[in-house]
C-alpha cells in the first residue's frame, strides 16, 4: 500500500520536521514542580505541555532525554523552571535548545523573588511566545517517509496479542513499505523471542547484538526479582509472560529489523528498529520503566512524530509532545471506553473486521493526526509524563545500518 499523502509540517533548523508545534515547560527537579505547573494552567489547552525531572542529582541519562524532547521536531520552544541548588545542568540544556534555533528562557525561582514572581514572569514569557510563534515557524510540506512512529502496549488482556498488537504490525509493515522509520521495544515483554527477532535482522552482527540485549535484559530483571507481568494482565485472561511477550511481539510486523537504538538514538533511515530499554550496567536505579509513561517518552526521545498504544484493558493516558493513537483489542472495553479510544480492532474477534483492514485503518489514523487530526487522548487533554534515572552505553557499530 504505496501512500503518496502530503501533510503540512514544522520545519526546524536541522532540517527534521514536527506534527505539532508545542511549547514546553520544564521543571529541572521536583521543588520546581508545582511553580511550573501553574505557569502552565492558563495555557494548558493552547499547545503548552508539563515536563520534567523529579531527581536532584545529576544523571546523562536525564539531561540526554530532556535535551531530545526540548529539541524534538514537535517542539517549538522551551522554558526552564529551575529551584536553583539542584544538580541538573540547565544552563547546558538552555544552549542546547538555543543552539536548535528554538525560543527558550530560563527561570530560577530562588533569584527570581519565589514562587508567585516565578509564576508571573513564566506567563508572561508564554503569552509573547506564543503569540509570535506560529508566525516564526516555517510551516513547509511534509510525507509519509519522514515520519517517525513508535508502539507500545498497555493494559494488555488475552485479546492484546489476537486483535491490536498484530493489527499494528500490519500498520508497521505499511510504514516500512512506505520509508517511514518505526520503532517497538519492551524488551522485558519479549523474553522468549530473541531469536525470532534475531533472525529478521538485516546483518548477523545485528542478530548478535538483539540477542545480547535480551540477555542483558533477562538477567535484570531476574535480578529485580520481578517480570514485566502485572496482576491486571492475569485478571485479563494472559496465563503467562511468554503468552504477553508473544503477543507485544506482534505489533513488530514482518519487516526486517534494521536496528537496535537505545533512548534519545535517532533512526537514521527508514526501517524497523528495536529500541533498548534497559539500563547497562548493574541494576543501579530500580526497574527499567517504572509505568507505560516513562517508556512513551523514551520513543518520543527516539525522534518518534506519535505513539501507537496497544490496550485490551484500557488504558486513558496520552502524552506530552508527540500524540497517542490508542487501539483497543478487546470490544467489550472499547464499547465501555470509546470515548478514550481512536480505533476499535476487537472487531477482528468479533469477525467484523480482518487483521489487514484494522492495520490499515491504523496507517489512516496515522496519517490523519500527522495531518493535525487530533486523537482521543489529545482533545481530552492527556499529558502524561515520567522521567526517572537510568545508564546507558552508547550503541555499537553493528546497531545500525551502513
Amino acid at each position: 500500500m504505496a501512500a503518496k499523502a502530503e501533510f503540512p509540517g514544522y520545519l526546524r533548523q536541522d532540517g527534521r520536521k514536527g506534527i505539532r508545534n508545542t511549547i514546553l515547560v520544564v521543571y529541572l527537579v521536583e521543588c520546581a514542580h508545582h511553580v511550573a505547573r501553574e505557569i502552565v494552567y492558563p495555557y494548558r489547552k493552547q499547545g503548552v505541555h508539563l515536563i520534567g525531572f523529579s531527581g536532584c542529582y545529576p544523571n546523562q541519562y536525564a539531561f540526554d532525554m530532556m535535551a531530545r524532547l526540548c529539541t524534538h521536531p514537535n517542539t517549538g520552544g522551551a522554558l526552564l523552571v529551575s529551584l536553583g541548588c539542584e544538580s541538573f545542568d540547565r544552563r547546558g540544556l538552555a544552549e542546547t535548545i538555543a543552539g536548535s534555533g528554538r525560543p527558550v528562557e530560563t527561570l530560577v525561582i530562588q533569584e527570581k523573588g519565589g514562587t508567585l514572581s516565578t509564576v508571573e514572569q513564566g506567563q508572561a514569557w508564554l503569552g509573547e511566545t506564543l503569540a509570535g510563534l506560529e508566525e516564526s515557524t516555517p510551516l513547509v510540506t511534509m510525507a509519509v517517509d519522514e515520519l517517525v512512529v513508535g508502539a507500545i502496549c498497555g493494559g494488555s488482556d488475552a485479546t492484546s496479542g489476537i486483535t491490536a498488537n498484530p493489527a499494528i504490525g500490519r500498520c508497521f509493515d505499511l510504514l516500512v513499505e512506505n520509508s517511514a522509520r518505526a520503532i517497538f521495544e519492551e524488551g522485558g515483554e519479549l523474553i522468549g523471542c530473541e531469536r525470532i527477532m534475531a533472525e529478521r535482522a538485516v546483518t548477523p552482527e545485528l542478530g548478535e547484538e538483539i540477542l545480547a540485549t535480551m540477555e542483558k535484559t533477562a538477567h535484570y530483571y531476574t535480578t529485580m526479582g520481578h517480570g514485566s507481568f502485572a496482576v491486571g494482565n492475569a485478571d485479563g485472561g494472559l496465563s503467562t509472560v511468554e503468552e504477553k511477550s508473544m503477543g507485544a511481539y506482534a505489533k513488530s510486523g514482518s519487516s526486517p529489523i534494521s536496528g537496535l537504538i537505545k533512548p534519545g538514538d535517532v533512526p537514521p533511515s527508514g526501517g524497523l528498529y528495536l529500541l533498548d530499554i534497559v539500563p547497562d550496567g548493574g541494576a543501579r536505579f530500580g526497574f527499567p520503566n517504572i509505568n507505560d509513561n516513562a517508556e512513551i517518552a523514551e520513543l518520543i526521545a527516539c525522534g518518534a512524530h506519535m505513539t501507537l498504544f496497544s490496550t485490551g484493558r484500557g488504558s486513558v493516558v496520552g502524552s506530552a509532545i508527540s500524540p497517542v493513537i490508542k487501539v483497543c483489542a478487546n470490544p467489550d472495553t472499547f464499547r465501555r471506553m470509546a470515548g478514550d479510544m481512536d480505533v476499535d480492532a476487537g472487531r477482528i474477534l468479533e469477525g467484523r473486521a480482518t487483521l489487514d483492514e484494522v492495520g490499515e485503518e491504523i496507517f489512516s489514523q496515522v496519517l490523519a493526526v500527522a495531518g493535525g487530526a487530533p486523537t482521543k487522548s489529545e482533545s481530552l487533554g492527556h499529558q502524561e509524563f515520567v522521567l526517572t534515572y537510568k545508564s546507558f552505553e552508547p550503541i555499537g557499530p553493528a546497531c545500525l545500518p551502513v
